[in-house]
């Protein structure tokens, strides 16, 4: 029966490969779907692991996530010092890390920091940073490079470079009176460190010029790092005070300030765009379904010219339900091909656009074996491709049924 439906449909090369596309594509961009809110989530919930808390200024929880942890979007608050220094000084914290955000180099985030990052920020399976070369910011005035942000700007260690003030691309004040000497280059992470630029707290101040009036003051020595941060990231020594201690600094007496947890947060993010993962699907799956259709109008047009054929078959003796089967046979083979190239098109499409997607969003696409969902997506479209051909197999049967019963003169 394979046979005979795999001849049958080479006869009709050309509508047929061109059924197959159309359904490839539809398979494809539905898969997609899945594959990139699957990735996406997954890449958004390695980017930050060891962190318990973050606190910042008030504002939305979900834009002080993205902000400080994934550098989209940009915060117009910071919180003090001082709110800093007496959060991070209660018992309850294990080790608090200050980031100043809000500058960049060539388009790339500026993160100014202490050597706390390098020490307590955890990604993925809670893996540390590791230096590909050179080390860690030591002093005033030095840089560590994410290993996309050194590829992009061509630095290595030994080179310099300047900040610019304001997160975008293009900047009015460039700081060109502080360069600024590239220490050390990290190993890549697949996040969105992998594209920034880290700095000290005491650099930001002098490039901005602070540091003039502290010196003028001659307290230069006792002088904490900065004014104000954007946002401190927080581990606990026991990990189940973290409610508790949102629900205080949500609270806090001194100024308005906002605490998340990472994980709660980032669910809360995927709730909200969950309406737009549904409409989605749904479109990919009316352009399945529109696919699948060409093919039931392709079956039903080749049967009037297919008549001949048929009658042929009859006389080598083939009953009614083996043209039935064979017709069942024959949308099955075209659904199924049509879903491997699907899935093909989707490998080669993500293999190929993995560079550029990297490069403008920082999320690592990786070519993994397609997940159950994906399995059941593409079951589901070979169902449905089965289910459409029984029209086209009942007309056959039907119309081999009335011309065995006709005699021909």
């Amino acid at each position: 029966m394979l046979k005979l439906a795999t001849k049958s449909l080479l006869n009709r090369k050309v509508s047929v490969l061109l059924t197959v596309v159309a359904i490839a594509v539809s398979v494809a961009l539905l898969l997609a779907v899945e594959r990139v809110k699957e990735q996406v989530q997954e890449n958004f919930a390695n980017t930050v692991s060891g962190t318990d808390l973050i606190v910042g200024p008030r504002g939305s929880q979900t834009q002080l996530l993205l902000a400080s942890v994934f550098h989209i979007g940009s915060m117009t608050n910071t919180m003090s010092w001082a709110s800093f220094e007496d959060i991070a000084s209660r018992r309850e914290i294990s080790w608090a890390v200050p980031i100043s955000l809000g500058d960049s180099v060539q388009g790339l985030p500026v993160v100014a920091t202490t050597d706390g990052y390098f020490k307590h920020y955890k990604y993925a399976n809670q893996q540390a940073l590791e230096l590909n070369q050179g080390r860690w910011f030591e002093a005033n005035e030095q840089a560590v490079l994410g290993a996309e942000a050194a590829q992009q700007l061509q630095k290595n260690v030994g080179d310099s470079l300047t900040i610019a003030h304001g997160s975008g691309g293009l900047s009015f004040s460039e700081h060109d009176q502080h360069p600024i000497a590239v220490v050390g280059v990290l190993e890549r992470t697949g996040t969105p460190v992998d594209q920034a630029v880290y700095v000290s707290l005491e650099t930001i101040e002098t490039v901005h010029g602070i540091e003039q009036q502290h010196s003028d003051e001659h307290h230069h020595e006792h002088h904490h790092p900065a004014e104000s941060i954007s946002a401190a990231l927080l581990g606990l020594k026991v990990k189940p005070l973290a409610l508790r201690l949102q629900r205080e600094f949500n609270t806090y007496d001194a100024e308005p300030l906002t605490a998340l947890m990472p994980g709660l947060t980032l669910q809360q993010l995927w709730k909200t765009l969950n309406v737009f993962e549904q409409t989605l699907n749904g479109m990919s799956a009316l352009v399945v379904l529109i696919g699948l259709i060409g093919m039931l109008t392709i079956l039903l047009a080749s049967l009037r010219e297919r008549r001949r054929e048929m009658a042929v078959l009859r006389a080598v003796g083939a009953g009614p339900v083996t043209l039935f089967t064979l017709l069942v046979t024959e949308a099955v083979l075209v659904t199924l091909a049509a879903t491997l190239a699907g899935l093909g098109l989707l490998y080669a499409l993500q293999w190929s656009l993995q560079g550029v997607i990297h490069t403008q969003t920082g999320i690592l696409f990786s070519l993994n074996f397609p997940t159950a969902a994906e399995w059941w997506r593409m079951g589901l479209v070979v169902v449905a491709g089965f289910l459409l051909s029984l029209i086209p197999a009942w007309r056959a049967y039907r119309q081999s049924l009335s011309d065995g019963l006709t005699v021909k003169v």
